[in-house]
This record gives structure tokens, sequence and C-alpha cells, in this order.
């Protein structure tokens, strides 16, 4: 868990599932390596959602991993500079996924500079985020496993129409886990 020093606010939120998500992604073998059918998949969140940014992330105690990533390549730099490498690893403290897995729930933030919170998160400074739609990927053990998530460097008034797509996406990539899965048995 990391506060912000300034004004104490909870940057990344306790994870009392940490243990048994990394059971259980081992036992569906995910969250190690990318996969062409999680990237296929956040390309295609992407282009729906017309974000520049998508992923699909598995999250363990000290780090995210994009099994699924897309980022556009007509995305241009930030303050930080020139072009933004997002890779496939990152800190656990960075993002607001951490906040989805914790509260098990979808996570809408039209701009993220609103909520004093998540304003302060080194993604808004590192990548240039300012708006996020998210939610959990949760098995059938009840398990969350990680997230789906669109960002964008722009404020998007994504409102009930984002969060109830992001809800469908999240339900209908975790019947594709269940079927590999099933096949994997």
């Amino acid at each position: 868990m990391t506060q912000e020093p300034a004004t104490g606010h909870l940057l990344t939120p306790a994870d009392p599932e940490v243990a048994r998500r990394a059971t259980r992604l081992r036992e569906l073998q995910l969250g190690e390596n990318a996969e062409q059918e999680f990237d296929e998949f956040a390309q295609e969140l992407a282009r729906t959602t017309e974000a520049p940014f998508a992923m699909v992330n598995f999250m363990n105690d000290d780090h995210q991993y994009f099994a699924g990533l897309y980022a556009s390549p007509h995305v241009q730099g930030n303050a930080a500079g020139p072009g933004v490498d997002v890779g496939r690893v990152m800190p656990r403290d960075h993002g607001y996924c951490p906040h989805v897995v914790a509260r098990r729930l979808p996570l809408v933030l039209d701009d993220v500079c609103d909520y004093p919170r998540f304003a302060g998160n080194p993604v808004v400074d590192k990548i240039g985020i300012r708006s996020y739609l998210g939610a959990p990927l949760i098995d059938d053990s009840g398990t969350t496993l990680g997230t789906i998530c669109v960002v964008d460097r722009e404020q998007r008034p994504w409102g009930r129409p984002g969060l109830e797509l992001i809800k469908t996406r999240a339900a209908e990539l975790m019947e594709r886990i269940r079927k590999r899965a099933v096949s994997a048995e």
C-alpha cells in the first residue's frame, strides 16, 4: 500500500487476494507472457472505444503484467518526452487497475484530475493519462485475476455507456478464459 506524501491519499489499495490470485494465475497459466489473443482483444477494445491504449492486465503482489496490450502508433509524446513506450510490466502502485482489483468493481474516470486520490498517480505524468475505464476479471473461483481497461490522454465522457461496455467486454474475456481452462483439462 502506497500513500501520497503530501496529502496522505491512498495510492495503492490493500489487496487481500494476492496469494490466492497468484495461485489461480499459475493454474490458468496466465500473467507471465504476452498472448496474441489478448493483444487482439486489447486492440478491438481500443478500436471500439476509440481510445489510444487498451490492456488485458494480470496482477501479482508487486507488478502488473499486460498480457494483452494495444498502444496506438499515432499517440504523440507528452510533457515527459516524445512518444511513450508502454511496456508489458508496470509497478503495482502505478495506474488505476489496482483499485479495480481491490474493489472488485469497474472504475470510470472521465477525468482523473477531478479526483485527488487518482490525479497524483505516476501514470498521469509518466504517460499523460487523463481518463480511465476498467473492469475486473473475476473467475469462477471468485478470484479477481486482473482487469481490462482503456485509457486516454484526453478527458472522455465514458458515462453509463462506457461502464456497460467495459463490463460486457470483461465478461466476454472471462468466458474465453473459462473455455481455455476447460480445454486445457
